[in-house]
């Protein structure tokens, strides 16, 4: 089933726009104050489908970022500063001057970028889980039963694309059994939906390319003045500590909520939490 089935499915339309020298895939909405969410690594839009539809009594816009899924898979352009601009660029193709962003995982990078560098465009900023990178990433765990393996894999030029073709569906289980505190709540057809988005030499490259880039988000974030925009940390408890810590290290305006007997995947595994929390936040 492709995105524009899918976004049927949820009452949603699917589209694509020409922005930032790149073409994105988005399935938008509702109408009103636009929400702009956007999705990580390795998932796409769908990873939002649970709350999608209670979201879309505003306008929201679920996007597949540079590189993922139904958008554009470029050589360049995955440093999250390039990436934030593909989005600013969006919202105001999309007919809007501002919006509520809303980022997991990668997103979330792309989300704190947006702020950094287009905080005229920004109204508020959610974080699922994860923080832009930062000199702290220098110091995470390569051993030990917590160790970050797939960031020192996805560095890798050429081996995950090799190992991966073809087999990507091996990934996605392998990292929702690690990162998900209840992986049933992540089913076989959402798996299957995510392992189709990344089962191709070009979608794997492109997914390694955000954490190829990693050097150059931290190297940026070393510019940045504190971001202003209000910011919501939305937490898993195995990485509240950590992540809340870089996220007040980089902004001033910052209100941190840890969903309790989650994991990683925040949207589908407490999606009643999430929205109450998003309702909450953005009004």
């Amino acid at each position: 089933m492709g995105d524009v089935e899918l976004a049927a499915e949820l009452g949603l339309r699917s589209g694509h726009a020409e922005v930032n020298g790149t073409r994105l895939h988005y399935v938008t909405g509702g109408e009103g104050e636009p929400l702009v969410l956007l999705p990580g690594w390795p998932q796409t839009w769908w990873s939002y489908h649970r709350i999608l539809p209670k979201l879309a009594r505003r306008r929201v816009i679920a996007v597949d970022l540079r590189g993922m899924g139904g958008s554009d898979k470029p050589v360049m352009g995955y440093d999250k500063k390039t990436m934030a601009g593909d989005v600013h660029e969006l919202i105001r193709h999309l007919g809007h001057e501002k919006a509520d962003v809303a980022g997991h995982d990668i997103g979330a990078m792309v989300a704190f970028s947006l702020a950094a560098n287009h905080p005229e465009s920004v109204n508020k900023i959610a974080l699922l889980d994860v923080p832009h990178p930062s000199d702290s990433f220098h110091e995470l765990r390569v051993l030990g039963p917590n160790a970050l393996w797939w960031f020192a894999f996805n560095q890798l030029t050429t081996l995950p694309a090799q190992l991966l073709a073809g087999r990507a569906r091996l990934l996605v289980d392998h990292m929702i059994e690690r990162l998900a505190l209840d992986p049933a709540a992540i089913p076989d057809r959402d798996r299957a939906i995510y392992a189709a988005a990344y089962d191709t030499e070009e979608a794997i490259t492109a997914g390694n390319r955000w954490y190829q880039a990693f050097e150059r988000d931290i190297e940026d974030l070393r510019s940045y003045d504190k971001v202003t925009t209000p910011v919501l940390g939305l937490l898993a408890p195995w990485a509240a500590p950590a992540v809340e810590a870089a996220i007040t290290r980089a902004a001033t305006d910052v209100r941190i909520r840890v969903i309790p007997d989650s994991g990683h995947f925040l949207a589908e595994e407490r999606p009643e939490q999430v929205l109450a929390e998003f309702e909450e936040f953005f009004g």
